[in-house]
């Protein structure tokens, strides 16, 4: 009877492994929330914001689809990430180069911004506050109706942008921005460690980018 009862809990595993196996889609279908991907480069930083695109299709979004008050993924399926290739402000206050889980705390008159250091997740399931690299709070302003979420890059400068999630009725912008000098001038050493280093005009677009910006002058005496 022991062995007829193990029987069986083999059979009925292996049925429920076959049948978890056979629900998992092997295609490569359109999620409902579709994948997208916005660059914008300042100075010699690129950042690249990666997320999934929910759509309102009449529901009612804030205090309904995503509650009030609760960590949510700013976007859909996997939480979304924002990448910056060299160090960088937000709002004035510094973020390290790397890859960030973007999250959100929305409320009515004042949204949180988080930059987690855990940048591999699915939503904000798993979301520790302990593993924050920056929060910062945030003012949200009203637009005309935006159907499906979106992030814009806006107010471009020579060392700054706007990054704005926009969704429904709803846009939270936060302006990112990089030393401009120190980052160019770090990015034409690294460079002059390769084959530029043997061409004279590499080097005197060095000089003409540190004279133009009056900075490291002194390197041009060495």
């Amino acid at each position: 009877m022991n062995l007829n009862f193990s029987l069986a809990s083999v059979l009925i595993l292996t049925l429920c492994t076959v049948a978890n196996v056979q629900s998992q889609s092997v295609l490569d279908l359109p999620y409902a929330s579709q994948a997208a991907q916005v660059k914008q480069r300042v100075g010699v930083t690129d950042i690249t914001i990666t997320y999934h695109r929910p759509v309102v299709n009449g529901r009612k979004i804030w205090g309904g689809l995503v509650p009030l008050g609760q960590v949510w993924r700013a976007g859909a399926n996997e939480n979304t990430t924002i990448e910056f290739s060299t160090p960088v402000s937000i709002e004035s206050k510094p973020l390290p180069a790397g890859t960030y889980g973007l999250q959100m705390i929305p409320n009515a008159d004042s949204w949180t911004v988080i930059f987690s250091k855990v940048a591999v997740a699915w939503g904000s399931y798993t979301y520790n506050q302990s593993e924050d690299a920056l929060r910062i709070d945030l003012k949200p302003r009203p637009i005309e109706m935006e159907e499906a979420l979106e992030y814009e890059f806006e107010d471009l400068k020579p060392d700054a942008v706007t990054v704005t999630m926009k969704w429904e009725k709803v846009a939270v912008p936060f302006r990112v921005s990089v030393n401009l000098n120190d980052t160019v001038v770090s990015s034409i050493r690294n460079q002059l460690r390769g084959r530029a280093q043997f061409s004279w005009e590499p080097l005197n677009e060095a000089a003409n980018f540190c004279l133009t910006h009056k900075t490291n002058l002194e390197d041009g005496l060495k």
